[in-house]
């Protein structure tokens, strides 16, 4: 349960027909974000924890909304990792009603304003309540195109990429694929992310500097911002600040310029 007073607002999101600023030149496509620093926002506060992935929560919307502004047509976020079930059987529960109390109020919203949402991750343990909602968020903004809006929930790269290697191997096994033929563009057909662009930016909020088993194998190539924001204090205009420092940025891939 959510603390006493807690409520997740259900407001119509912006009109897709109202106008948005340009692009941020050569900006990302694709960016991905670690949402760290809920508990710790909360606690300052003098809160519980699940106060402030409430206070997060909120803030997706705020970022979803803010991604046409700036030409970022994949956002991915993670919401809840593998590791996540070491956490108190009270902060896990808390996070499970959130997810299924967001999903709820938020599915009209999205689809109005184009957003397209995917979960990635396994589902096996999640509750079937969970489950179904999520497929029915899928399903009803699979028309969407504005925005790609991708929740890794109970989702590690490091599972990802055992899961992935199952299928593969149960292809070979079932002569489906020639082990000879496999190389490193087979195994992304296997991600959960197979349909996904590879993300050009990772942000990580909180002053934490690492990946935490987020997207491995996707970013290989990807830039990341470590920033020292809290989650529930990350705004539009550093989300802007941030793709336009992007967007200055040499990406040469190995290669050498000039």
């Amino acid at each position: 349960m959510l603390p006493s007073g807690t409520r997740i607002e259900s407001q119509p999101m912006k009109s897709v027909a109202s106008p948005t600023p340009q692009p941020v030149p050569n900006g990302p496509r694709h960016v991905a974000i670690i949402m760290d620093g809920n508990g710790r926002w909360a606690t300052q506060r003098g809160r519980p924890r699940l106060f402030g992935h409430h206070a997060g929560a909120k803030r997706v919307r705020e970022v979803v909304e803010a991604c046409p502004d700036f030409g970022v047509e994949y956002l991915t976020i993670f919401a809840f990792s593998t590791e996540n079930w070491k956490r108190t059987q009270v902060e896990v529960a808390g996070l499970m009603s959130l997810f299924r109390r967001y999903i709820s109020k938020e599915t009209r919203s999205l689809s109005e304003f184009g957003v397209r949402v995917r979960f990635i991750g396994d589902r096996v343990r999640l509750d079937a309540k969970l489950i179904r909602l999520m497929s029915e968020l899928e399903e009803a903004t699979s028309h969407n195109t504005r925005v790609h809006l991708t929740i890794a929930l109970n989702y590690g790269g490091r599972d990802e990429v055992a899961r992935a290697t199952q299928r593969l191997a149960q292809d070979v096994a079932d002569g489906k694929l020639d082990p000879a033929k496999v190389d490193e563009e087979t195994l992304p057909k296997y991600l959960d992310t197979c349909v996904l662009p590879d993300p050009d930016l990772v942000i990580r909020t909180s002053g934490e500097a690492r990946i935490s088993n987020f997207l491995l194998w996707q970013s290989a190539y990807a830039e990341y911002e470590f920033i020292d924001t809290l989650w529930p204090d990350f705004s539009k205009e550093e989300f802007g600040r941030l793709c336009a420092a992007y967007g200055v940025r040499d990406r040469r891939f190995g290669a050498v310029t000039g």
